[in-house]
């Protein structure tokens, strides 16, 4: 296959197109947290048990379940642009819908719909743009969207706060409908740049069309014939059977592993972050449940910058295996030293945020380069369902750790799941990094 894509100069259409593909991560981010500031109000207005808040908070998780694997095979059977807006909006529809729920089965039914749309994003979005990418910027850009992610979280947060301050705890109802403003704005900027990917076309027996789009957005004249890429059924298409092939079985449990590692430990640190800081001595409230997670978040997002350029410097392999190394100090430190003062603890969490950035702009970067066009949305899809697993872990298992078990047990578990990720990255991650998307993964 030519590798006109992987050497074609970076232009304004792939940082629209980037900035488009981040919408759903962003999403993602945005309407995971803003649940956790809409609850403060929500849980007096309609009464809500422990039982309740948990179910609500686990609906989406268990959407994104469902929905990633579930979507990635969609994508990659009837294509990336089909599906581009049509997860935006039901996003939105199921944001709007939020305001008037009155039942919590209603909420819940919403929260879990909105969830297999955040997912469905994943496979889409990032398959999109990891093959209109030239390989010079691939690495980068994959990464971004997880940058994406985290300033979605702290939105949400900054909204929260200004919503309580300023409308009080009946703005539940508001922030939850807020959603669909975001999603407006991106589904705006995808009808304007929405082309289908030119290697699916190729792959689905249309290569004089993909010729057509690369000329058109990459000014590049093409051979048709050089853009199909091997000899592939349309049955292997989307095929959960060619992803267990023995070719893709390693790659698949590495990405899965390390995903599922990071996001146990991640997911618990973003969602009771204040709690944790709280039981070291720093002040509680909303401010500590808004603007304070928001800062949390933040720090997550300051550590992808450096490693978003790290990948495409001294490579994927080195930065994933000496962040995850990194990333067992700060918490093995915190369960060794339980009673450590509190600013300590607070820049021990800082430290891990930090050191996660490696994983993080790897999460979406790995199964995209690493899997072929006709299963690499199959692959992103199920990798984003497994690590959903973790995060209902992680979300599940940490307050009551803390409760049975205390705080040193608890943060000695969590550097434990980081070193088995630690150990899966040295046996497992391979080096893509100066690689054509379709020699990464050959």
């Amino acid at each position: 296959m030519t590798t006109v894509i992987d050497d074609a100069p970076f232009t304004g259409f792939h940082k629209r197109l980037a900035i488009a593909c981040s919408g759903g991560p962003l999403l993602d981010g945005y309407i995971l947290s803003i649940v956790g500031t809409a609850l403060i109000g929500m849980t007096p207005e309609l009464d809500l048990s422990t039982a309740d808040i948990s179910l609500i908070g686990a609906a989406a998780l268990v959407g994104m379940f469902v929905g990633g694997a579930l979507f990635g095979v969609l994508t990659d059977k009837i294509g990336r642009e089909v599906m581009y807006t049509a997860d935006l909006v039901v996003m939105a529809a199921c944001s709007i819908a939020s305001f008037w729920a009155e039942s919590i089965w209603l909420i819940v039914i919403l929260r879990f719909v909105l969830g297999m749309a955040v997912a469905a994003d994943y496979p889409i979005a990032t398959s999109l743009l990891g093959e209109w990418l030239p390989l010079k910027q691939r690495g980068k850009l994959l990464g971004f969207q997880i940058v994406a992610w985290y300033a979605g979280s702290v939105l949400a947060y900054v909204v929260g706060y200004l919503c309580l301050t300023f409308i009080g705890d009946g703005s539940w109802r508001w922030q939850l409908a807020s959603g669909a403003v975001l999603c407006a704005f991106f589904l705006i900027i995808r009808q304007s740049t929405a082309p289908e990917s030119p290697r699916w076309l190729a792959q689905h027996g249309k290569p004089e069309k993909a010729a057509r789009m690369i000329e058109k957005y990459l000014h590049v004249k093409v051979d048709p014939a050089d853009l199909i890429e091997g000899d592939v059924s349309l049955e292997e298409h989307g095929s959960i059977r060619a992803l267990l092939h023995t070719k893709y079985r390693k790659r698949l449990a590495f990405c899965c592993g390390f995903f599922v590692c990071q996001v146990t430990v991640l997911f618990a640190m973003l969602t009771f972050g204040p709690q944790i800081l709280t039981s070291f001595g720093m002040p509680e409230g909303t401010w500590m449940d808004t603007l304070g997670t928001a800062l949390i978040s933040m720090v997550f997002l300051i550590g992808c910058l450096p490693a978003m350029r790290l990948i495409d410097t001294i490579g994927r392999r080195p930065v994933i295996v000496w962040c995850f190394g990194l990333m067992v100090l700060p918490v093995l430190f915190i369960g060794l030293w339980p009673g450590m003062p509190a600013m300590l603890a607070f820049l021990m969490l800082c430290l891990y945020a930090f050191f996660c950035g490696g994983p993080n702009v790897l999460d979406w970067t790995y199964p995209n380069e690493l899997f072929p066009t006709h299963i690499r949305a199959t692959a992103v899809g199920v990798t984003t369902s497994v690590s959903r697993i973790g995060a209902a872990l992680g979300t599940f298992l940490l307050p009551w750790s803390l409760t049975n078990l205390g705080m040193g047990p608890t943060f000695l578990y969590a550097a434990g799941i980081t070193v088995i990720g630690f150990l899966i990255c040295l046996w497992g991650a391979p080096e893509t990094k100066g690689r054509s998307l379709e020699s990464a993964a050959s």
